[in-house]
């Protein structure tokens, strides 16, 4: 169904009246242009709570500089309202997240994303179960096309939904599941949960911010594959973290459930995909921060609670890629980044994983507290692009401020690109360093050859056999938990 008789049909009946020039002029009119394809429309199959519109045209194209789209309930009622003039309308909750202040934290994010001929419109907020809605659109929203006025163009409704206390919960985004997006799945977890839940997400991109509140304890989310199932946003610093906070307020834009109080001020909402609570488990699935080299800071995910588990995971990003605070376990994964991809502060147990460095740079920053746990890793393999320099990558480096940090390789295999010093110091010396756990043993090259470690830091140390055992543990370092067991 078309939206607007095409003009260039009326053109030709009238082509002995009317100049072959003012026939061209009427076919590039926004009118006379094919309608696009919307969906989510009708109402024969309802749809997720969470859906987002689509408008796929005929051919690739851009966003006006102005312009409404508008949402209503079927009797009219305005529900949300995106409007391209105003940066307003850029904002948004996200999982209920609160400051340290117990304030609404609201992250920036694109309303509209344009993908060559389509057009996806993401909404503020979920609409409501078993309703009816109708979309318009001002002309010019999407440049040189024509607007929707007419209630009856595009109409869909909403399905029902699980029901309410369900602990298996599905995502679909192309509508065959409860949910459309992860975090609409999240968002229908209660208060204060003390069930365990399980979220499945289908195969696809979800290319969404997904976050989960320290009130949402006890849930997994499991994809189909790493691969498969991929959860990615371009979310840096520069659109979520410190410079985008500098003019909002403390109470609005302070961090929950600081570790370390001063600088993690903000650095908590550039994550694709962030966990602010306990007992969270992520299965079989990649996170992929979208941002480009060199575009700032960007977590691909970050945890920030107790007994985080990553199983079967690929984390891609560059700078700050995999971010755990809180006692974590990583298995069977894959981290690529160039820049202190893995950091945070402790105790993380990393095994059986490879970390791929995309560049020159460090695989580790830990900031773990004095005499806190670090990170231990443990049969991983570092490996690096083709374009990596040998000797272009350190282990790990710290600063003056966190020279108690721990950070433990044992029996990894390393390729050339590992720096032949291992550590690095930043505004800090070996001989002020007397606290610091920068520890090796057994590791090798990728062909099972033992690695010359005759330059590393002095500061650093390996270790003997029997303490490579015990700290191969992981109860050694998560104070006595262990996720390898049931």
């Amino acid at each position: 169904m078309r939206l607007f008789r095409p003009l260039v049909a009326l053109a030709g009946v009238l082509t002995v009246l009317v100049p072959v020039a003012s026939q061209q002029a009427a076919a590039d009119t926004p009118a006379a242009r094919p309608a696009p394809d919307l969906q989510p429309r009708g109402l024969a199959d309802p749809v997720c709570v969470d859906t987002a519109l689509r408008l796929t045209f005929d051919g690739p194209v851009q966003l006006g500089d102005s312009g409404q789209l508008q949402v209503h309930h079927a009797d009219g009622t305005l529900v949300d309202n995106i409007d391209l003039a105003d940066p307003g309308t850029y904002q948004r909750s996200i999982g209920g997240a609160l400051s340290d202040y117990g304030e609404v934290h609201r992250w920036f994010y694109e309303p509209v994303v344009v993908d060559g001929r389509t057009v996806s419109v993401h909404l503020h907020y979920v609409l409501d179960p078993g309703q009816e809605y109708y979309v318009t659109m001002d002309e010019g929203f999407v440049r040189g096309r024509a607007g929707i006025e007419d209630p009856e163009t595009w109409r869909f409704r909403t399905q029902e939904g699980p029901a309410p206390g369900a602990r298996e919960l599905t995502v679909d985004q192309a509508g065959g599941g409860d949910f459309c997006t992860v975090q609409g799945a999240v968002d229908f977890v209660p208060e204060d949960n003390t069930e365990d839940v399980r979220i499945d997400v289908a195969p696809g991109m979800y290319r969404e911010i997904v976050y989960v509140p320290q009130t949402k304890p006890h849930l997994t989310v499991g994809g189909s594959g790493a691969g498969r199932t991929v959860i990615g946003y371009p979310n840096n610093s520069v659109l979520n973290g410190d410079a985008a906070m500098a003019d909002v307020p403390a109470r609005q834009s302070y961090c929950p459930r600081r570790v370390l109080p001063h600088p993690d001020r903000f650095n908590c909402w550039r994550a694709a995909f962030g966990v602010d609570a306990d007992d969270f488990r992520l299965e079989d699935l990649t996170v992929h921060n979208l941002t480009p080299d060199g575009g700032s800071q960007a977590e691909a995910f970050r945890g920030n609670g107790d007994r985080i588990v990553l199983e079967r995971v690929a984390v891609l990003s560059h700078q700050d890629s995999l971010r755990l605070q809180g006692r974590a376990f990583v298995t069977d994964s894959y981290v690529e980044g160039d820049v202190d991809f893995v950091w945070g502060t402790g105790g993380v147990f990393v095994q059986d994983s490879e970390l791929r460095s995309l560049d020159a740079g460090y695989v580790t920053q830990i900031r773990n507290a004095e005499d806190g746990p670090g990170n231990v890793f443990v049969d991983t393999r570092l490996t690096r692009a083709p374009s990596v320099p040998e000797g272009s990558v350190l282990l790990g480096r710290i600063d003056s401020r966190f020279l108690g940090s721990q950070v433990v390789f044992i029996d990894s295999a390393m390729d050339d690109h590992i720096a032949p010093e291992g550590w690095g110091l930043t505004d800090a010396e070996c001989a002020t360093a007397d606290r610091l756990r920068f520890w090796e043993h057994g590791s090798t090259d990728l062909a099972g050859d033992p690695v010359d470690v005759g330059d590393r830091l002095p500061c650093s140390r390996q270790l003997d056999a029997a303490e490579a055992e015990r700290w191969r543990d992981p109860a050694t370092l998560l104070d006595g938990w262990d996720p390898r067991r049931p």
